[in-house]
């Protein structure tokens, strides 16, 4: 079941991946204070996160933290040396956090996992957004159809801020 409005935060094991490097981590501690917008990709340097959900986070950041946002992280379903490369390779380190949750763990507890077996992918992350509050969840945003980036998006989180 995805995880809803009012819920806490999953707490399991992650790789935390920052300017600093890479740190072991639970999701809790990564998503557990402050304001928090985390959204999901399927995967690191796969076309749509890389050309589009990524890029426009990052253009964003500015006016997300200007309306509040403590911190902004990005969780994929990768190994840390995957994300931590994507991270470098578009500039988003020192401006993005970012999650490692190479065995699909915090995708499975927050319910929003999505079997990509028949492309070769394993479980991933489906495509979404949480703004999370102190540890609780505040809303949730997913995308209905693969490849799309409406729901999920920055200017749809930040519509979220303003409400």
């Amino acid at each position: 079941m995805t995880i809803q409005p009012g819920q806490p935060v999953a707490s399991v094991p992650v790789k935390h991946v920052t300017e600093r490097g890479v740190e072991d981590a639970t999701s809790a501690d990564v998503l557990g204070s402050g304001t928090v917008v985390f959204f999901t990709v399927p995967g690191a340097f796969t076309p749509t996160c890389h050309l589009n959900h990524l890029p426009g986070y990052l253009a964003a950041a500015d006016e997300l933290r200007a309306a509040g946002v403590d911190t902004i992280v990005c969780g994929t379903v990768n190994d840390h040396h995957v994300v931590k490369a994507w991270a470098e390779a578009t500039g988003a380190l020192g401006k993005i956090e970012f999650i490692a949750d190479g065995l699909g763990k915090l995708a499975n507890a927050l319910g929003l996992e999505r079997d990509l077996t028949s492309g070769g992918l394993g479980m991933r992350f489906i495509r979404s957004s949480l703004l999370i509050r102190n540890g609780v969840v505040e809303t949730v945003n997913v995308e209905g159809a693969p490849g799309e980036v409406t729901n999920s998006g920055a200017p749809a989180m930040i519509e979220a801020l303003r409400a």
